[in-house]
């Protein structure tokens, strides 16, 4: 039996559901040894067979699925398998394996930073403490660098890049940045409306095109003619995410699309409202949805777990009240709702998806 690489497909991920429901990605061979390819120019000071990789990610997603358990196993590096995300695990098997690399996601940062027994790991022995699935906000990698003295490298991609379009350079990160394109992957950013490239410093949506990028969604032909563009000789991605690239050709995130709220012809990124909340002392989560109103579009809500001391001590008001120190009158949260939890998908994102469809 013959494989074409370029054709026959290796892996169908599906997509985490975050915004819309899961869709059946359709990745070649070529598309993953692309992918792996453009992780080893990545990152170069990674020593073939003697890294300590702590796989708690899992494989069923890309983030663990190609950066873990493909690159792992290609380099010969040591695997820690989990089966679960214990926070208690993780930080005994750092110092029990010396683990050399760490990839997690925001949240457990977010968790890790406050946490008792963090303090008692080497951090600063790690090669390089990577962030990726979701947005790294600015206070959880501020908190992280003062408790372990050690920095997070954040990086971007999807499951239809095979997990990886931008990492921070190690020797330059930029904070609030999810980077520069890896080698290999063009990447620009377009006005979603005109279809027209725009320059750096604009807001837009992003493109991606490069070997690794997937050939469709698995028997979704209309969603698939509705992801890709033609222009300037290449077969464009479009993300659905909201990017500004710097002059330094280092990239912003903003939100999805989805995600934008509409209130009396404003667009506000949940984002935005989310950064501030992280910021607040007391905050542990946050998600922020748009809540269908007739009057005006959709007016902002805000889904808060509190610190553990802080509940049933902090009220709604004194949330509105620290966002209206940093925000437009028109961004502060209408609703504020707090909860013990928030919806989370399989890797520790925060579902706004879910969220919203309580409202629907």
């Amino acid at each position: 039996m013959s494989i074409d690489p370029d054709t026959d497909l290796a892996a169908l991920p599906y997509t985490g559901g975050t915004t819309g429901n899961p869709k059946g990605v359709m990745l070649t061979h070529q598309n993953l040894i692309a992918a792996r390819v453009s992780g080893l120019a990545a990152f170069p000071y990674f020593e073939q067979g003697k890294e300590v990789i702590l796989a708690f990610l899992p494989f069923f997603h890309i983030y663990g699925q190609v950066v873990l358990m493909l690159n792992g196993l290609c380099q010969g590096h040591l695997l820690v398998l989990f089966t679960t995300p214990d926070t208690e695990a993780i930080l005994a098997a750092m110092e029990r394996y010396k683990a050399t690399v760490f990839y997690g996601v925001p949240t457990l940062y977010e968790y890790l930073k406050d946490h008792k027994d963090t303090g008692k790991a080497d951090w600063k022995r790690l090669k390089v403490i990577v962030s990726g699935a979701d947005t790294l906000h600015e206070s959880t990698m501020a908190g992280w660098e003062k408790r372990t003295g050690s920095k997070i490298t954040e990086g971007y991609g999807l499951s239809e890049t095979c997990a990886t379009s931008h990492i921070n350079p190690i020797h330059r990160p930029k904070p609030g940045s999810f980077g520069c394109p890896v080698p290999n992957m063009n990447a620009a950013v377009m006005d979603p409306e005109t279809l027209q490239f725009l320059p750096p410093g604009e807001t837009g949506e992003l493109v991606l095109a490069g070997p690794n990028v997937m050939q469709g969604y698995w028997q979704k032909p209309e969603e698939t003619a509705k992801s890709f563009m033609e222009a300037a000789g290449l077969r464009w991605l479009r993300t659905g995410d909201i990017v500004r690239m710097d002059e330094e050709g280092y990239f912003h995130f903003y939100d999805r699309t989805k995600d934008l709220i509409k209130f009396k012809g404003f667009s506000i990124f949940a984002k935005d409202i989310e950064d501030v909340l992280y910021g607040h002392p007391q905050v542990k989560a946050a998600g922020v949805i748009g809540v269908p109103d007739p009057a005006v579009g959709q007016i902002v809500k805000a889904i808060v777990v509190l610190q553990g001391d802080a509940r049933g001590k902090i009220s709604e008001d004194e949330i509105r009240a620290y966002c209206r120190e940093q925000l437009a009158e028109y961004k502060v949260p209408q609703i504020v709702e707090f909860r013990g939890e928030l919806p989370k998908t399989d890797v520790g994102k925060v579902s706004r998806r879910e969220l919203r469809d309580e409202h629907a």
